[in-house]
């Protein structure tokens, strides 16, 4: 433990560093940013942490986040609800959004089958997708990212599908392989969605 700050600044750092994406030195300029803040700042602050922790959960169809029974997305009569794209994480579904093309519904797994991680079929939201399949699902597009993980998470969930009857479709690789949806630009995900393949 560093003895020349403050434990609570030390303690606010720590926080900061269990932040996917921020390291020491990240983490510790938020904390000093912090303590540079105001107290209506501060609480303004702690009050939307602690609204989206509270307030926000699961679409009860899509398992995309909302704060509503359904998410927006699920209660637009106007989108195609035969039509599945099946995602990683919340995230994947506003980088498609973008290219406002895709006017079909979502389905976030909330992660990727990954042995290594001790990530199992049974800890995504599989058995809330198959549930979603009926008669009139005309097509579930895979748009896992292009990685091992991906890849393996897609072809577990085609051969889950297959049996249905449904239709099943990856992205095609406009995508560069071991990248991420997330930043993937407009052009080159409205032509992965154009292209899409069969699995």
């Amino acid at each position: 433990m560093d003895n020349t700050k403050a434990l609570p600044l030390v303690e606010l750092t720590e926080q900061f560093a269990k932040l996917p994406g921020i390291g020491k030195k990240s983490a510790e300029r938020l904390a000093y940013h912090v303590m540079g803040m105001t107290d209506s700042e501060v609480k303004a602050f702690c009050d939307a942490l602690n609204k989206a922790h509270n307030n926000v959960h699961c679409c009860r169809v899509c398992q995309n986040l909302t704060e509503n029974e359904l998410c927006p997305i699920c209660a637009d009569n106007l989108r195609d609800h035969n039509t599945i794209c099946v995602v990683e994480t919340p995230k994947d579904i506003t980088a498609f959004e973008r290219t406002r093309e895709y006017k079909g519904v979502y389905h976030v797994l909330h992660g990727l089958i990954s042995p290594i991680d001790n990530v199992t079929p049974d800890k995504l939201k599989i058995k809330e997708l198959l549930a979603r399949i009926g008669d009139d699902t005309n097509e579930v597009i895979m748009a896992t990212n292009p990685t091992v993980e991906g890849e393996a998470t897609a072809m577990y969930i085609s051969k889950l599908l297959k049996p249905l009857g449904v239709r099943v479709t990856r992205l095609a690789f406009g995508l560069p392989v071991g990248g991420t949806l997330e930043y993937a630009d407009e052009i080159t995900l409205f032509k992965a969605l154009e292209n899409r393949n069969e699995i």
